[in-house]
């Protein structure tokens, strides 16, 4: 890869900020959908709206407090920092930004203990709020995210139960890149309602909205896609064979994804620089050729995270990635990691549901 095409980001739209509830669901099949051999699935193609609540609140920006003796910074003498993600206050669960904030407030002064993670680290900080000249509330002077939603693509749906499985990468900290720790998320219906073409130094986007309520619940947000269950899949799907990353052959192929209101279309690209020693998002390189696709978008935008990619009439893969320098290339990831991903998800909540 030359220099020039070296930048790239994720494919998915970050849209807004907003707390939402939902249950936890298992996502095992009743085949072993770890197993690429004989599985059959629906293929995605479809945009799909995300929302989730993140485990803990992260600081995205440290202020001051105006009080009576003048202006101080509580969090900032505590050593707080700037991404450090709240996890506890005086050993009980955060969940909510409001939460935090109200426990502060309810500390009418008296030193409290965070638990912080911080990188890989845990760490204890005491902190003492200061009561504002304002409005008598005593605060921290802290400014927090404890949720996100955005667009994307779905991948994957198994025949047996619904699961799902889309975008074939994590979503991420915007700034940190680390993964976001899932608490609760759920999926909702999205309209495309127009394209922003990519080019050189400036991705595109597919604009999307979301149009109604919760249609099925996130389960866990990992390297190689979030995974989840869908209330009601469509009778007009058709099932198609998953293909191991043995199979995966450089050349031509096809992907599918939602551009406008006539539904998945299949659009033409070509397949290189395969890596199969490749565990996670960046397992293969993807270049758009299907003329129609790059006049509608340039090539890949944000929002085609997920996108199937079929070769030989088998699913092998995802676009997940575009490059900045370069929007007709980007990053595809093999669907066999995403459905080891998607059975580890699926023992995870066995076991949460057994304990």
């Amino acid at each position: 890869m030359t220099n020039s095409v070296k930048k790239h980001c994720a494919a998915f739209i970050v849209i807004f900020s907003i707390i939402i509830t939902s249950p936890i669901l298992s996502l095992k099949a009743s085949a072993n959908v770890g197993d690429a051999d004989g599985l059959k699935v629906y293929p995605g193609g479809m945009p799909f709206g995300v929302r989730f609540y993140t485990d803990g609140v992260t600081v995205t920006r440290v202020d001051e407090v105006i009080t009576e003796n003048g202006a101080k910074s509580p969090a900032l003498d505590a050593g707080i920092r700037l991404k450090d993600m709240i996890t506890h206050i005086d050993g009980k669960k955060i969940s909510s930004a409001g939460i935090l904030s109200k426990e502060i407030a309810d500390s009418m002064g008296k030193s409290v203990t965070l638990t912080i993670k911080r990188g890989d680290d845990i760490i204890n900080i005491v902190l003492t709020p200061q009561k504002s000249k304002n409005d008598g509330v005593y605060k921290a002077g802290l400014w927090l995210r404890d949720s996100t939603a955005g667009v994307g693509t779905i991948t994957f749906i198994d025949c047996n139960t619904g699961a799902f499985g889309g975008l074939g990468h994590g979503i991420c900290d915007s700034d940190t890149g680390k993964l976001l720790p899932l608490l609760r998320g759920s999926v909702s219906a999205v309209r495309i309602g127009g394209i922003r073409k990519g080019a050189v130094g400036t991705p595109g986007e597919l604009r999307g909205y979301f149009t109604g309520g919760k249609i099925g619940a996130i389960v866990k947000n990992t390297d190689c896609g979030v995974f989840g269950v869908l209330s009601e899949v469509s009778g007009e799907l058709e099932e198609i064979s998953v293909a191991s990353k043995a199979e995966l052959r450089e050349g031509e192929a096809e992907i599918i994804c939602t551009l406008d209101e006539n539904g998945a279309k299949r659009y033409k690209i070509n397949v290189s620089g395969i890596d199969t020693s490749a565990t996670t998002s960046k397992c293969f390189t993807v270049t758009v050729t299907d003329p129609a696709l790059l006049e509608k978008t340039g090539g890949i935008v944000q929002g085609m995270s997920g996108s199937p990619i079929i070769q030989n009439g088998k699913l092998i893969g995802a676009i997940t990635h575009v490059f900045v320098n370069d929007p007709c290339r980007g990053y595809g990831i093999f669907i066999e990691n995403m459905l080891e991903s998607a059975d580890s998800v699926a023992e995870d909540n066995k076991t949460k549901e057994a304990s």
